[in-house]
C-alpha cells in the first residue's frame, strides 16, 4: 500500500479523466490519496472526490501565492467536513517577490499573517498542517515554533533539503518526499534524504507537478509514487514494500483519519 499524500486531483488537467487516474493508481497500490488546498476555487472539487471515493481525502487551506483568497469563513466550512483531515497547504514563498523593495516586504507581511492565522486555526481545530516553503527556510521555521505548531505537527511539503528545517521532525514534523528525488540534479536531497528519521518520511506525487523520471514533461498522476518508492528504498537500502509499508504507517500517525483506509485493508 502507498498513500500519496499530497495530490492535486482537483486541477484542470485532471478534470477530464480524473476517475480513471485514480482507478489505475488504486490498482497500482495507491490506495489513500490527500488533495491539498491550494485555491479557494477548487475546494469544492477537492470535497467532492473525496466523498465519490472512500479512500481520498482532502485539506483545506490557501497557498502563500493567494493568500489574498483568505476567508476564515470559508475555511472553517470546509474544515467542519469529517473528510477534511488537515489544513494547509499553507505557507511561504519567496520565489516571485516583487523586486521593489517596499512591496517585497508587504507582500512577505502578508504571507506571515496569513500563515500564522492558518497554524492557529489547525490548532484550534486539531489537524495537521500541510506546509510549503520555497526561499522561505527560516521564516517558515520561526513562524512554525512562534505558533507552537508542534501541538498538531504536520508535514513539510516537497521538502527541499534543507538540513534546518530537519529539526522540526522533534516536533511532530514530516518530511514529503516527490519526484524529486529522481532528477539528475537532486544531489541535495539525495544526500539529506538518509538524515530524516525514517518514521518522519511520507511520499508525495504533487501532481499534475514535479513528474519523476523517466516521465518528467508529462503530467504527473498519483500512480507515480511508485517510481519515487523505488527511488527512496534504493537510495535507504530497504525493499519496495519496506519502504512501501513505513511511509505508509506513518502516514497513519499524522492523519489520523486515514485509519478508515487501514481497517478496509486488513
Amino acid at each position: 500500500m502507498i498513500i500519496d499524500t499530497h495530490c492535486h486531483l482537483d486541477d484542470i488537467q485532471f478534470r477530464n479523466d480524473v476517475d480513471s487516474v485514480i482507478q489505475n493508481a488504486y490498482k497500482k497500490g495507491v490506495q489513500g490519496i490527500i488533495i491539498p488546498g491550494a485555491d479557494r476555487e477548487d475546494l469544492s472539487f477537492a470535497q467532492e472526490l473525496s466523498h465519490r471515493y472512500e479512500h481520498i481525502f482532502f485539506a483545506a487551506g490557501i497557498h502563500p501565492y493567494h493568500h489574498e483568497q483568505y476567508d476564515e469563513k470559508i475555511l472553517r466550512s470546509f474544515l467542519k467536513d469529517e473528510k477534511c483531515i488537515a489544513v494547509g497547504e499553507c505557507g511561504l514563498d519567496y520565489f516571485r517577490l516583487p523586486e521593489d523593495a517596499h512591496e517585497k516586504e508587504f507582500e512577505k507581511e502578508q504571507q506571515h499573517h496569513i500563515f500564522a492565522k492558518q497554524i492557529a486555526l489547525a490548532r484550534e481545530l486539531k489537524k495537521p498542517l500541510i506546509v510549503h516553503i520555497r526561499d522561505a527556510n527560516e521564516d517558515s521555521k520561526r513562524l512554525l515554533q512562534e505558533g507552537n505548531a508542534g501541538e498538531v505537527g504536520g508535514v513539510l511539503h516537497c521538502y527541499n533539503a534543507s538540513k534546518h528545517l530537519l529539526e522540526l521532525a522533534q516536533h511532530g514534523f514530516y518530511f514529503g518526499i516527490g519526484g524529486v528525488l529522481t532528477f539528475k540534479n537532486a544531489k541535495n536531497l539525495v544526500e539529506v534524504l538518509p538524515l530524516i528519521p525514517r518514521e518522519k518520511l511520507l511520499i508525495e506525487t504533487d501532481a499534475p507537478y514535479l513528474t519523476p523520471m523517466p516521465h518528467r514533461g508529462e503530467r504527473n498522476e498519483p500512480a507515480y509514487t511508485l517510481l519515487v518508492a523505488q527511488k527512496m528504498a534504493e537510495l535507504l537500502t530497504m525493499s519496495v514494500t519496506e519502504l512501501h509499508n513505513l511511509t505508509s504507517k506513518n502516514a497513519f500517525t499524522l492523519f489520523k483519519a486515514l485509519e478508515k483506509i487501514k481497517l478496509a485493508t486488513i
